[in-house]
C-alpha cells in the first residue's frame, strides 16, 4: 500500500479550495500575517505558495457600494453589514520593514 500524501490547512480529502492573498511585489520574508487584526500561523491558518498566501478558510472583501446603497447609507437609512476581511502583512523590502493592509483576496471562483 502507498502511503497518502499530507494533508494541509482545510483539506478535507477532496479538491481543494483556497482563497488566495498575493503578497506585495519585491517582499521578502520573514513574515508576519494578520487577518482582521489576529496573528496567522503559516502551516497552521494558512500556506506560502509563490509568492502567495493561501488560506483555507473562507476571506470575503467587500466590494465597491453601488449608488443606491451608499446613498441609503448617506441618509441614515439603513447599514452595510457585508463580511469584510482584512489580511495585513509585515514583511522586509531591501532590508526595511515594511505592512501592507487590506491585500487582495481571490476567491476560489475567480481564482483559475
Amino acid at each position: 500500500m502507498g502511503e497518502r500524501p499530507a494533508r494541509g490547512p482545510g483539506d478535507r480529502g477532496g479538491a481543494r479550495r483556497t482563497w488566495r492573498v498575493p503578497l506585495p511585489r519585491g517582499a521578502e520574508p520573514p513574515y508576519r500575517v494578520f487577518v482582521n487584526g489576529v496573528p496567522q500561523q503559516q502551516g497552521t491558518d494558512y500556506e506560502l505558495r509563490e509568492h502567495t498566501l493561501h488560506f483555507s478558510r473562507p476571506l470575503a472583501k467587500e466590494g465597491k457600494l453601488g449608488f443606491w446603497r451608499w446613498l441609503s447609507m448617506f441618509l441614515a437609512i439603513a447599514g452595510t453589514y457585508r463580511k469584510h476581511d482584512s489580511v495585513d502583512v509585515q514583511y522586509r523590502l531591501a532590508g526595511a520593514e515594511r505592512i501592507a493592509t487590506g491585500l487582495d483576496i481571490i476567491a476560489p471562483e475567480s481564482a483559475d
